[in-house]
């Protein structure tokens, strides 16, 4: 799993501009201030002078505790984590001359992956030269395939070719 570095904003002594457009732990606007007054207005109150928008003109400063932002920051990342689901694609790979009772079977499978959220790539593979019934017997075995799965799927791609294999990409439908 990928780590996700974070972000830090500048705090008290790291803020090199001359002046900062300061907030108040209150959220009340104190103005424009040269960046000294700023950093003694915080450690007034034992806080810390924070950039929370450094681009702007003059940059933003809030004064607050950091170490209680930083660590809300992380809590809101990790409730974003908690709610995030990942869609898997899964493959069912088919060969024109499939019979009935395996296609059912393979549909079957191909609603089981849909009821759990994942999007799946159907793949009709094609050998030697059965290639010549891709434009016909192959799309029909999607078409047919599609028909199947209208109640539950959606097509995401229609079906095309790669190379030797005619792919169609199916996901689960909006609820």
């Amino acid at each position: 799993m990928k780590q996700e570095r974070e972000v830090r904003a500048r705090v008290n002594g790291q803020i090199r501009v001359d002046e900062v457009r300061v907030i108040a732990a209150d959220g009340e606007q104190v103005g424009v201030l040269p960046t000294r007054q700023a950093i003694a207005m915080a450690e007034e109150d034992g806080l810390d002078l924070v950039e929370v928008s450094p681009t702007a003109k003059p940059p933003v400063c809030r004064i607050m505790d950091y170490g209680k932002y930083r660590y809300e920051q992380s809590k809101k990342q990790n409730e974003a984590r908690k709610k995030q689901s990942v869609v898997e694609v899964k493959e069912i790979k088919l060969r024109p001359k499939t019979e009935k009772h395996d296609l059912d079977f393979k549909i079957r499978n191909i609603r089981k992956f849909l009821d759990q959220n994942n999007k799946v790539k159907v793949t009709l593979r094609f050998r030697g030269r059965e290639i010549v019934y891709a434009d016909t017997l192959g799309r029909e075995v999607l078409e047919k395939i599609a028909n199947e799965l209208e109640d539950v799927a959606t097509v995401v791609q229609q079906p095309g070719m790669e190379g030797r294999q005619l792919v169609m990409m199916v996901a689960p439908k909006k609820k």
